[in-house]
C-alpha cells in the first residue's frame, strides 16, 4: 500500500473516531429520552407559550415504577429525585393509577459539553392498570428521599358472606 492510500485510510479512521464520539453522545441522549409526543392543546395562551400543566409538542418521558402487593395493599413506588411534591399529580381509580410530573434542570452546560446525557428532564408520566381493585378514597402517598410511594388498599370483593334465611 502506498503512502497516499495510508493517509486516506488514516484520515478516514480519524473522522470515524469523531463520528463515533458524536454517535455515542446521540445514542446516550436517545436512550435517556424514552419519550412519547403529546399533541398541543388549548391550555396555551395566544402567544404560544405553554402554561403549567398544559400539554405541548414537548416530549414526555415515561416514569419507571415498581408495583407490588402486601396482604392488604397494592404499592406503587418510583424514584423521582429532583421533583418537588407540588410538581407531582397522582390520579387513582379503583383499577388504575396515573402519575404525572415535571423535573426541572438548572442548565450549566451546553449540549455539546456533555459526554453522557442519561437523566431525563422535563415532563413525565406513567399509567398502569392495577392487578386488583383498590379503594382510591383510602389511598396514601409518601415522598421521602426522592422515592414516591403510593399505598392503595385492596378491595376484597371475593369475601364470601353467609346469609341467614329469614322466614316470613
Amino acid at each position: 500500500m502506498d503512502t497516499t492510500d495510508e493517509k486516506f485510510f488514516e484520515e478516514l479512521a480519524g473522522d470515524r473516531k469523531a463520528a463515533d464520539a458524536d454517535y455515542k453522545v446521540e445514542l446516550a441522549k436517545a436512550n435517556s429520552a424514552n419519550v412519547a409526543r403529546r399533541p398541543r392543546v388549548a391550555a396555551e395562551e395566544d402567544d404560544g407559550v405553554p402554561r403549567p400543566g398544559a400539554a405541548s409538542d414537548e416530549p414526555e418521558g415515561q416514569l419507571t415504577i415498581d408495583v407490588y402487593q402486601t396482604p392488604t395493599n397494592i404499592v406503587v413506588e418510583s424514584a423521582i429525585a429532583g421533583v418537588k411534591p407540588e410538581d407531582i399529580d397522582i390520579h387513582v381509580t379503583n383499577d388504575s393509577i396515573t402519575v404525572r410530573g415535571e423535573r426541572y434542570r438548572e442548565k450549566e452546560a451546553g449540549d455539546e459539553d456533555y459526554f453522557y446525557q442519561e437523566c431525563y428532564w422535563g415532563r413525565f408520566s406513567r399509567s398502569v392498570i392495577l392487578p386488583q381493585e383498590v379503594d382510591p378514597e383510602n389511598a396514601s402517598v409518601t415522598f421521602k428521599n426522592g422515592i414516591l410511594r403510593v399505598r392503595l388498599p385492596k378491595l376484597n370483593r371475593k369475601k364470601a358472606r353467609r346469609l341467614k334465611v329469614i322466614i316470613e
